[in-house]
């Protein structure tokens, strides 16, 4: 039996499964595929953009992250988030009311910080589990002649990241992981464990307002399998190479001693929080000054080039970026009770 690891499907098998599997139906504009993280239902003037994804690494503020996770996906499209259903499985022995209020407490909070609004879903308490879960779908609406996908990115477009990373990855590991990093300063913990709201995982205000300035080709949310996963991702959709300066990516200090302290690499880490554009050279300035009117860094990262790959170009020298096999969390969480 060939036993599959923790984490993503191997991106061959889940394109395999995929075509096996295909939307015949034309109102179906953007269907499923490697790279591509939404669906696009043709609803006439407004689209429908719909994106469904669970918690994997933490179940701490877990309604907050459903949320931020999928609307994070969903305005990468240039669409507005609008509405969430969620599915929560609550464990047989520790389910209680608190809990189930604290998370129906994160979830709201969360939409109500990106203008969504909670919809429906499903709860239940769920035997053989030591852990909450939750599947949120979020559903947003964007304009036909305003939608922005992976597919878009074209030679001769500049490669943007926001923010830095890993940022969703600091955070999880400094509150899941903090026996093993007791010789750090707690300021630095403290600090990295923030980052669940500082800078924050959310992308949705400096997405939308990049989406804006009609310069943007294409947007991606790097979350599993981290900076270097979405890199890949995003040159597997739209069928490009990406050329990545390595010392133009940004490593706050906190991310980078957890990282170096757990064994992770930090481009290999789940990085929701950064966002990943590719936009026409021409359109720089204005989508740098979008972007940094919501206090956002952002930072040229690269080129779009012709090809089909990714390289990674350090101290002048190019070479090919690996595409990981799964996320740099997955190894530290597999066979710990603790993985979500």
């Amino acid at each position: 039996m060939d036993r599959l690891p923790i984490g993503k499907l191997p991106p061959e098998l889940l394109n395999r499964l995929l075509q096996r599997h295909a939307p015949s139906d034309p109102r179906v504009l953007l269907g499923p595929g490697v790279g591509l993280d939404c669906a696009v239902l043709d609803f006439g003037d407004i689209l429908l953009v719909a994106k469904s994804d669970p918690i994997t690494f933490t179940e701490e503020e877990i309604g907050w992250y459903a949320v931020h996770v999928n609307a994070n996906d969903v305005v990468t499209t240039g669409a507005s988030p609008r509405w969430f259903l969620a599915t929560l499985l609550l464990p047989e022995e520790r389910a209680d009311s608190t809990m189930t209020t604290d998370i129906f407490d994160q979830i709201g909070d969360a939409c109500e910080s990106i203008g969504a609004q909670l919809i429906g879903g499903h709860t239940e308490i769920t035997v053989g589990l030591d852990r909450p879960i939750v599947v949120g779908t979020m559903l947003g609406e964007v304009e036909k002649d305003h939608l922005i996908t992976p597919q878009g990115a074209r030679p001769g477009d500049l490669l943007l990241l926001t923010k830095g990373v890993p940022i969703e990855a600091t955070s999880i590991l400094a509150r899941e992981f903090a026996d093993r990093l007791k010789k750090l300063p707690a300021e630095v913990l403290s600090s990295a464990r923030e980052f669940l709201h500082h800078p924050g995982i959310s992308i949705a205000p400096e997405a939308l307002a990049a989406a804006g300035t009609g310069a943007v080709t294409a947007m991606h949310d790097p979350t599993e399998g981290g900076l270097a996963s979405g890199l890949w991702e995003l040159a597997e959709a739209a069928h490009v190479k990406l050329v990545v300066d390595k010392e133009s990516i940004y490593v706050p200090p906190e991310s980078s001693v957890i990282c170096e302290t757990l064994g992770v690499d930090p481009l290999e880490a789940i990085a929701s929080g950064a966002l990943l554009l590719s936009i026409k050279p021409e359109g720089l300035e204005q989508v740098r000054a979008a972007v940094e009117a919501h206090d956002v860094d952002i930072s040229i990262i690269g080129q779009v080039t012709e090809g089909h790959n990714v390289a990674m170009r350090s101290e002048g020298v190019e070479r090919p970026l690996r595409w990981p096999p799964r996320d740099a969390l997955a190894r530290l969480f597999e066979g710990t009770t603790s993985f979500s």
